[in-house]
């Protein structure tokens, strides 16, 4: 049995902790508020932290960082957060596996592959880029192992209302009303469903073989949302309707809302076709994308 110390119970680190837990290791769940979930060992800190993260990191062999701060907390939250993994795993020697995304690319016109340069422009993107720079030059200097998985956009049971096929689109087609989205819905558009995010993260720290590098998770699907929404309609009902928010309204509204204003920087991502190729991953990790069919369903039932 393992020690892992998981940070975050969101989306991703909630269901990264049931899994380790489901395979027997020894997991301490390391949120601000103590958040407690079946066979875990529930610990109380700021992830900013270095000193505390190092206490909670103590013994054990991997340290998963899964935070996700809101997006206009980025710039203050996210830089010292890679100090305190960096820290802790220099200090214990545990290895550190981050939860991270495709921000960092940058707007691009080919499928995002995990050795792209990271060209990212808009802030949210420098932001990420320049923490997984910290995080390898802390590896190339032999201080200790780290690795990223970046996925796309997620969705799955408890994706939540932030995600992009999350609550908010599944809910009103459900209910036979309109899903309303950011950007061109029926642009072809990567998805990965969270338990497959899971276990690329397991493999991830499982892995034998080159560290200091990128993961891809497995994405089930690069369908556009219109024919999501014609799938979900044939096997659940409600509607097929799907229709892109008014964009002077969300310029409107972006003067005034901070979540909203940075979700607009970010609207290359549904303006043009968004694709992950996970190949080399799928090659060296053994993660295969749960069939869509299957993560469809699953998700649709999780809402109706």
């Amino acid at each position: 049995m393992s020690t892992r110390l998981v940070i975050g119970a969101g989306a991703v680190g909630g269901l990264l902790a049931q899994r380790l837990v489901e395979r027997g290791d020894d997991v301490r769940l390391a949120t601000r508020s103590g958040t407690a979930l079946r066979g875990t060992t529930p610990v109380r800190l700021d992830v900013k932290d270095a000193d505390a993260v190092t206490r909670a990191a103590g013994g054990a062999h991997t340290v998963f960082l899964c935070t996700n701060p809101p997006y206009p907390a980025w710039a203050a939250e996210w830089p010292p957060a890679f100090e305190s993994v960096i820290a802790a795993g220099e200090r214990t020697g545990a290895d550190v596996v981050v939860m991270g995304n495709v921000y960092a690319y940058g707007a691009v016109d080919d499928p995002m592959r995990e050795g792209d340069p990271l060209a990212a422009t808009e802030p949210k993107g420098r932001i990420r880029a320049d923490g997984w720079r910290r995080l390898k030059a802390a590896h190339d200097g032999g201080r200790l192992r780290v690795a990223e998985v970046r996925a796309s956009d997620y969705f799955g049971p408890d994706a939540g209302k932030s995600a992009h096929l999350g609550s908010r689109f599944f809910e009103p087609l459900l209910a036979g009303r309109t899903a309303r989205v950011v950007g061109d819905p029926t642009l072809e558009h990567s998805w990965a469903y969270l338990p497959d995010i899971v276990r690329t993260l397991v493999a991830a720290a499982d892995h034998a073989g080159e560290w200091g590098r990128a993961w891809h998770p497995p994405h089930s699907s690069s369908l556009p949302r219109t024919t999501i929404a014609a799938q979900v309609k044939e096997r659940f009902g409600g509607n097929d309707s799907v229709r892109p928010y008014p964009r002077p309204l969300m310029a409107t509204l972006a003067r005034f809302a901070p979540d909203i204003r940075e979700v607009m920087r970010m609207e290359y991502q549904f303006t043009r076709p968004f694709l992950v190729d996970s190949t080399e991953t799928e090659r060296l990790l053994g993660v295969r994308a749960t069939p869509w069919d299957e993560a469809l369903a699953a998700t649709g039932a999780s809402y109706r």
